[in-house]
C-alpha cells in the first residue's frame, strides 16, 4: 500500500477516531481519579465501587450528549453554507466559476489552467467543488453526530470499566496504587495505540496522556485526603 493511500486510510479516521480516543482517554482518567479520591477518603469499597459505576453511566451518557450536540450544529453549519452556495450557483453561475478560478490561481495554478480546472469541475459537481475548496467540507471530514456519539459513549465505557475492574479485586490496603498503576499503564497504552493508528509519534502519545493523568489522579488523591483527614 502507498504512502498516499496511508495518508488518505487516516484521514478518514479522523472523526470516529477523535471521539473514541477523547471518550476511553476521559473515561480512564476521569473514573480512575474519582476512585483514588473517595479511597484516600478512607471510603469502603462498596462506596468505592457505586460511585464508579454511577460515574461510568453518567460519564457515558455526558460524552455521548455532548458529542451529538457539537457535531450536530456542526453538521447544521455545514448544510446552511451550502444551501447557500447551492442558491449562489443557481443565481451566478460565471460568477462562481471566477471565484473558484481565483482559489486556484491563490493555490499555484496558472490562471489558464486554473480557469479549465474549475471549468471542468464544476461540470461534474459544481457544488461539490465549491464545498470542498472553498467552504473547505469534504465527504471524509464532514460531522457525522451519531458516530461520533456511540464511538465516545462506548470508549469512555470501556475506558471507565479497566480502573473500576481493578478496585474489584485489589487489596484495599494497596488500591489506590493498582488503580494508578494500572490506569497510567492503560493510558500509555491507549496513547500510544490512538498515536500509530493516527501515525503520529508513539513514544510522545504515550507520555503525554499519561502525563496529565497522573496529574489528574494526584490531584484528586489530594482532595480526598484532606477532606478523609477533616471530615
Amino acid at each position: 500500500m502507498s504512502a498516499h493511500q496511508n495518508e488518505r486510510h487516516r484521514t478518514e479516521r479522523l472523526g470516529w477516531l477523535r471521539a473514541a480516543v477523547l471518550g476511553a482517554n476521559d473515561g480512564i482518567i476521569s473514573t480512575a481519579s474519582l476512585l483514588v479520591g473517595i479511597a484516600a477518603a478512607h471510603g469502603t469499597r462498596d462506596g468505592i465501587v457505586i460511585a464508579g459505576a454511577a460515574g461510568l453511566v453518567a460519564g457515558a451518557m455526558s460524552m455521548a450528549a455532548g458529542e451529538y450536540v457539537s457535531l450536530r450544529s456542526q453538521a447544521d453549519t455545514e448544510d446552511a453554507a451550502l444551501e447557500v452556495e447551492r442558491k449562489e450557483l443557481q443565481d451566478d453561475e460565471a460568477g462562481e466559476h471566477k471565484e473558484l478560478t481565483t482559489i486556484y490561481i491563490r493555490r499555484g495554478l496558472e490562471p489558464s489552467l486554473a480557469k479549465q480546472v474549475a471549468r471542468q469541475l464544476m461540470a461534474h459537481d459544481a457544488l461539490g467543488a465549491h464545498a470542498r475548496d472553498e467552504l473547505g467540507i469534504s465527504e471524509t471530514l464532514s460531522a457525522r453526530p451519531v458516530q461520533a456519539a456511540l464511538a465516545s459513549a462506548g470508549a469512555f465505557a470501556i475506558g471507565a470499566a479497566m480502573p473500576l475492574l481493578t478496585v474489584i479485586w485489589a487489596p484495599m490496603a494497596t488500591l489506590i496504587w493498582l488503580v494508578s498503576g494500572f490506569s497510567l499503564a492503560f493510558l500509555a497504552l491507549l496513547g500510544g495505540l490512538a498515536a500509530y493508528v493516527g501515525g503520529a509519534n508513539i513514544l510522545w502519545g504515550a507520555l503525554r496522556v499519561t502525563f496529565w493523568g497522573a496529574l489528574a489522579m494526584a490531584a484528586t488523591a489530594g482532595v480526598g485526603v484532606l477532606f478523609g483527614t477533616t471530615g
